[in-house]
């Protein structure tokens, strides 16, 4: 489960601007609903399912309905500010996308878990394929599905 910051960060400001000026364009509002999902989302780190951020959402405002926080998610998405992650075949997650590092994933089939791992190596690879196929590649996600190492330490006591 994602852990939430509790301390606002200067740096926000950017990013409210950011939304506020997408919901500008595309014809919303700027709402108390929206903003407070924004700043939710913006204190929260991990991959947060909507109904995730939903139950948080609704802890500091409980009119707050699950639509309009998945509706603000997808809003995130568009301006950049969020990166929509299928990370298993039934949950999408969202994480943050502006100002933050790239990293893949590793995933365990058994508990869920996600790993964040970041490999230079692994980067630098990608790179030279694109250039040898003369392919500009505009994004890439990783993920490597698995079983993390405490689902292996509990698999093996329970076949003991």
């Amino acid at each position: 489960m994602a852990t939430i910051t509790r301390k606002i960060m200067p740096e926000f400001a950017k990013e409210k601007e950011i939304f506020f000026e997408h919901l500008r364009r595309a014809g919303f509002k700027k709402t108390t609903q929206r903003e407070l999902i924004l700043e939710v989302f913006l204190k929260t780190e991990g991959h947060l399912s909507a109904e995730d951020l939903y139950n948080i959402v609704k802890v500091e405002d409980p009119t707050v309905g699950f639509t309009t926080v998945y509706r603000t998610l997808k809003l995130l998405a568009e301006c950049g500010l969020a990166r929509e992650e299928r990370l298993s075949d039934t949950h999408t997650r969202y994480e943050h996308l502006y100002n933050h590092q790239h990293h893949d994933h590793l995933i365990c089939t058994e508990c869920g878990r996600l790993i964040e791992f970041y490999s230079e190596e692994i980067e630098n690879r990608q790179d030279e394929i694109a250039a040898q196929h003369d392919f500009q590649p505009t994004r890439h996600s990783l993920r490597i599905w698995g079983v993390c190492s405490d689902c292996q330490a509990r698999s093996r006591v329970a076949r003991r």
